[in-house]
């Protein structure tokens, strides 16, 4: 988890302690139950005595509980409160439920949505039936580098916004594996270019491949992003490209009208597109 850069230090409109205490709330995943201030402390990379006071502000708050006896901490309702309320105000989420419940029937797949946070994805709707190998579930999070999900929203985003995410994702990751991530980010933007959607066979986990699209409205939300994935041997690579891939453009262009975004776009369309973005590695030529 990273800590506020030069320019937020030095920007007088930037609460840092604020921004701390968020950083605390981040640092509980979905299956983490207790953590101590020893391990939040690891996983913000904030002195622990920064983080004993802001414990204690954060329990005093109401947003966090103490277990004395393991002396540690867990979310307390009113943190978990935010992420409802959050929740609750994402329409995409429910609306996209039945054409996500459609599309995992016809497929056998996971169907998710998701939006970005820092360098994951973060599922806020998820429909799997329980014969899948692939446990995600609400407030899991995946790189965005490596799965289809993350390559779908990078390349949604505007240019000046992607340059600047790839730059801040180069040096998170560092020289050593940069490379070989900016290498499938290259290729899902000729992907997307082509075919209107992303893919990750094993490139997250081995056993786990999948395909993404993003979702773009025209209200200034966004964008987020879906992918359909299932365990390797049920989704090949070219079922991937040939049948999942379409089956997702289609659902996604369909809730993205259903919610306002952009109409559903003709061959044509498409093809113009395609010559517009051929040149992808342009794109992140800048970012070695």
């Amino acid at each position: 988890m990273k800590r506020p850069g030069k320019k937020a230090a030095t920007d007088r409109s930037f609460v840092v302690a604020l921004s701390r205490g968020l950083d605390v709330l981040r640092a509980f995943q979905p299956n983490d139950g207790l953590l101590g201030n020893q391990e939040i402390a690891a996983r913000t990379k904030l002195p622990k005595p920064t983080i004993s006071r802001l414990t204690y502000t954060l329990t005093k708050l109401g947003y966090l509980t103490p277990v004395p006896r393991f002396e540690k901490y867990q979310l307390a309702p009113s943190a978990m409160a935010l992420g409802y309320a959050a929740l609750a105000n994402l329409g995409v989420r429910h609306l996209s439920e039945p054409y996500r419940e459609a599309l995992m029937r016809e497929t056998g797949g996971a169907v998710a949505v998701g939006g970005r946070d820092r360098h994951s994805m973060i599922y806020f709707g998820q429909s799997r039936t329980g014969l899948l190998g692939v446990q995600l579930d609400v407030g899991s999070r995946v790189p965005i580098v490596t799965t289809a999900m993350g390559r779908a929203y990078i390349w949604a985003l505007p240019d000046d916004e992607r340059a600047a995410l790839l730059r801040e994702l180069r040096d998170h990751y560092g020289s050593s594996r940069w490379p070989r991530m900016r290498d499938g980010i290259e290729r899902a933007g000729e992907m997307v270019a082509r075919q209107g959607f992303t893919i990750s066979a094993g490139e997250w986990q081995d056993d786990v491949h999948a395909v993404g699209v993003a979702l773009k409205l025209s209200d200034g939300t966004g964008p987020y992003a879906f992918n359909c994935g299932a365990p390797a041997f049920r989704f090949t690579e070219d079922r991937l490209i040939n049948d999942i891939g379409p089956r997702l453009v289609t659902m996604v262009r369909n809730i993205e009208a259903a919610l306002g975004g952009a109409a559903p776009q003709s061959k044509k369309e498409e093809n113009k597109k395609l010559k517009a973005g051929g040149k992808v590695a342009r794109v992140v030529e800048g970012i070695r």
